[in-house]
Order: C-alpha cells, then structure tokens, then sequence
C-alpha cells in the first residue's frame, strides 16, 4: 500500500441556549475562552457555530486524543459563556434566526446568497487526507464517488429539526443541496477541466471564490489533500474516528488503484442523485442504493460492509481493521446520531430529551 497519507479532521459543532434549546450567536465568546487554553476555533458562516481543526494525524489513536481534547475544550468554553456545545447536523428546536458572522466575506456571502445564507445553522464534518498532487486529488475524488452516498447514511445526524422529525435521517444533506456548488462533484478528467468550471462558477457568481467549491469531495483550496465533505458532524468521536479512517483507508485504496491502472467508475448524475436521496433518507438502519455494482436497493449495513471489505488492505496496512469491523458494529447496535434522537423522540415528541441525549453524545467518548 505504498506509504501511509496523513488525516486531518474538521468538525462543526452549534451552540445553543441552555433555556431554551435555540441556537445561540456566541460563536466569537467561546473561540475567545478556547483561546486562552490554547485551541483555536473557527467562526462559521453563522455566529451560533464554531469549527475544531486537529493537527495533521499519523494514526486513529492519536485522532481519537485530539478529537476528544478539542470537544472537551470547546464545551468548556461553551458553558463559560453559558451556551452549550451539540454534536449536531441541525438545530432540534425551532431556530427563530441564524445571524450571520460579523466578517467582510461571510457578510459578503450572506448579501449574494440572501436567505440560503440566512438559515445556514448546518454543522458537517470535513476529513482531509494528503495526497501527492492536485491532479491525484481529482483522480481520487472520482473514485470516491461510488462510495459517498454510504459515507453519509452512516453519520447521519439531523433526524430532528424545528421540533419534528423530518422524515429524514440527514435532512442536513436535503437543506445543503440549496447551495450551487453543493453536492457529489462531476467526473473531472483533469485539473484544467476541474478549473474551467471553478472559473465558469466564479465567473456565473454562483461561489465568491475557491473556499464556496461545496462538493462532497474536493482537492483542498488550501492543503496538499484530498477533503470529504459529505457527512453530517457525527454523534460521537468514535463515529468521528471511524469516518476519518474509512476514507483515509478509501483514499489509499483509490491511489493504489490508479497505480495499477484500474478503470474509473462512470456514474450517471440521475443515479448519484438518488443515491444520495435514499441514504439521506433511510440513514444507517435502511437501504441504500448499489452504485459499484447492481443499481439495486440494499441494506445499508450490508453495503457498507462491501465497502469495508473493498478497502480491508488499506485498513490492514494502517493496523485498523479489527478497530473498524467492532466500531461498525457497536455504532450499528447503539445507533448512529440520527438513531438515537429518533429513539428518544418517539418516547415522548419532547425536543428536551432530544437535546440531552445530543449533549451525552456529544462527550460520550472524551472522558
């Protein structure tokens, strides 16, 4: 498997009001409080959400420590300015507004995209993984593509929102997809292709720039990496853990693919996009759509087990099989995070215990 690419993960969290349950503009306060204890968190587009960035990570063990030091830290800073920190891909409550950072670009953002800027309350996870060249990091993304649909259905995390459920396991995904430059990516043959429609959106004033490039799988506008972007910001650090070591492992795989001279996958966009329906829709505990093979629905637990089984000796080389076969199946059993808010609101329809069982989750994993 060649050498061992490094992982960086980037998580977004939503702040809300401990009264109330609504989201809380206080993002500046508790990056300034995490600043003092050393961790440096990003201001989102909107003021009620903050952003952690690990290091460069050279194993699963050592993400697993800094994952949990930087939860840990921003839910203090949280709590010191008397908000509290959710692992969440979308508000449960009902969010009455989502005021917009006070910066010249996000200000920017909100004054050309209007009201999709306006209700962005929406927190993801990005995982970037070092590759040698940005022509590899096109080539990589394309191979990518078959597998992100069940990327998504395993992080699943915004079932609840506004105070119901949406009939949705990720109904972040459905929201995001309002962004013009959201979503899978094309095929891209080349960096020159991939550049020519960067230009041709820029130039439409459909993204401001580089940084807007939504897609779920991208080279990095500002790494030598290859950044994931499809999931919502799991429950867990464990279900972090194990996301960022699936494509970390895919990565590999796709590399070692192109050095042997493997075909890509050709996917037609109608197939992509009901991919992604169905797995935002069922999530982790439903069907999925086939895209290597039959085009047919299929458990999801069981596509996602191919594709474990598709990357096994890349996991294998980074000593993380056995790690991800048992995590897999411990997340499959207790639920992912959309699982357990469902589990919880069908009890009593009661966002409260919504948000409790989110703020556990939360820091269920960094004790």
């Amino acid at each position: 498997m060649g050498c061992h690419p490094t992982v960086g993960v980037e998580e977004e969290f939503l702040l809300i009001d401990p009264d109330n349950g609504e989201p809380a503009a206080r993002n500046k306060a508790v990056a300034d409080h995490a600043a003092t204890h050393g961790v440096k968190l990003q201001l989102e587009l909107t003021s009620c959400q903050i952003e952690t960035t690990t290091d460069v990570m050279s194993s699963s063990d050592k993400l697993r420590s800094e994952l949990s030091r930087l939860r840990r830290v921003a839910a203090e800073a949280a709590e010191v300015n008397n908000t509290r920190l959710l692992a969440v891909a979308l508000p449960p409550t009902v969010p009455h507004e989502f005021p917009v950072t006070d910066t010249p670009r996000y200000r920017m953002i909100a004054d050309k995209f209007g009201m999709i800027a306006h209700e962005q309350g929406i927190c993801g996870c990005h995982v970037h993984v070092a590759v040698p060249s940005r022509e590899a990091a096109i080539r990589v993304s394309n191979r990518l593509r078959p597998w992100l649909h069940l990327l998504l259905a395993l992080t699943a995390n915004s079932a609840v929102y506004r105070n119901t459920d949406t009939g949705y396991a990720s109904f972040r995904s459905m929201l995001w997809t309002r962004w013009p430059s959201s979503g899978p990516p094309p095929h891209f043959d080349s960096v020159d292709e991939y550049d020519a429609v960067v230009r041709m959106l820029r130039d439409a004033g459909a993204v401001l720039d580089d940084g807007m490039i939504y897609w779920d799988v991208r080279p990095s506008a500002n790494f030598p990496t290859v950044e994931v972007r499809v999931a919502d910001i799991p429950a867990t650090v464990a279900e972090t853990v194990l996301l960022a070591t699936l494509i970390r492992a895919a990565v590999m795989t796709a590399l070692e693919a192109e050095r042997d001279g493997e075909g890509t996958p050709r996917l037609a966009p109608h197939a992509l996009k009901a991919a992604y329906w169905k797995s935002a829709r069922d999530g982790l505990d439903g069907e999925a759509i086939d895209l290597v093979q039959t085009h047919a629905s299929a458990p999801t637990r069981a596509l996602l087990s191919g594709f474990v089984d598709h990357v096994r000796p890349a996991l294998e080389a980074l000593g993380d099989y056995e790690m991800v076969r048992s995590e897999l199946a411990r997340i499959i059993l207790a639920g992912n995070g959309a699982m357990r808010q469902r589990r919880v609101w069908r009890r009593r329809e009661l966002v409260g215990d919504v948000i409790e069982e989110l703020a556990a989750a939360t820091l269920e994993d960094t004790l």
